[in-house]
């Protein structure tokens, strides 16, 4: 099937990661430069990132300054995804408040309903049962985030707004399960998020059986295209080999784990640049 719109189809795509975001209560806030996307119950990276920033020299400082600044006053370390080419100057930018560049890309990929499944063995692929809420929250959680993870699921699983709906699915192996994923439905786009292997199981193709069969069997009526994402060109590759398309690249930049939440000083206050117009009161003014 033929890809007519990519542009659209990406901007659908990135839609999608947002609600997937609030639907597990965070928000976003679209700024000219880039949309903040926050959790401040779940302060983890695929929860808390600046997306698709494109901003120009003049306009930089204040963005970032604005968008550090909403992060850090939560104790929240974002990334920002930019989209590649990366410009000279944004990189420079990101450098100077301490952010570093990943050596992978951020990809963004595509597929319609054409895809076919990939079976693995004797492993079965199926959507879980609200039994299996603890194993699904196991898979993609610490102990730290999981108890705020598996409530999030919960509600969500049960009690979906209009035009959403969350699938969750588990990959088992002679009664364990090896592998999981969370299909999301957003209006008339479907993304898979955190698909997981378990130890032991990794490097025999499970995460590609599951990506194949959520994609090929358990895709909604609603959607007519489904939406995943890649931190690595040999994932993204291999996603294309299983029938999925490129349809966005971003650079993704980081804080180091011992860099500190802080904005550096402005300087002392001055006097204000602008004064507001004046306006004539009985022939003074």
């Amino acid at each position: 099937m033929a890809l007519a719109d990519p542009q659209r189809s990406l901007e659908d795509a990135l839609a999608e990661q947002r609600a997937f975001v609030l639907a597990f209560g965070g928000f976003s806030l679209s700024t000219a430069g880039g949309t903040l996307v926050v959790n401040e119950r779940l302060p983890v990276p695929p929860f808390n990132f600046v997306q698709d920033v494109q901003v120009s020299r003049g306009r930089q400082s204040a963005f970032f300054e604005r968008a550090l600044d909403f992060y850090f006053q939560r104790a929240i370390r974002p990334t920002f995804r930019v989209r590649e080419p990366v410009a000279p100057h944004v990189d420079q930018a990101l450098g100077a408040f301490g952010f570093r560049r990943r050596k992978e890309p951020f990809s963004v990929l595509h597929a319609g309903r054409e895809l076919e499944e990939r079976p693995v063995g004797k492993v079965e692929v199926a959507r879980a049962k609200p039994s299996d809420l603890e194993t699904i929250a196991a898979f993609f959680t610490h102990e730290r985030e999981r108890d705020e993870f598996r409530r999030c699921i919960e509600v969500l699983w049960e009690n979906p707004n209009p035009e959403e709906e969350l699938v969750p699915m588990l990959a088992w192996e002679a009664g364990r399960p090896v592998g999981a994923t969370l299909l999301y439905r957003h209006r008339r786009t479907a993304g898979l998020h955190a698909v997981a292997t378990a130890e032991g199981a990794r490097g025999r193709g499970i995460a590609s059986a599951v990506v194949a069969h959520a994609a090929a069997r358990e895709l909604p009526d609603e959607c007519q295209e489904i939406a995943i994402t890649a931190d690595s060109a040999r994932l993204a590759a291999r996603l294309v080999s299983l029938g999925f398309r490129l349809i966005g690249r971003y650079a993704e930049y980081e804080l180091p784990k011992d860099a500190t939440l802080a904005i550096p000083p402005v300087g002392p206050p001055g006097p204000p640049r602008w004064r507001p117009p004046r306006i004539p009161v009985s022939g003074k003014v």
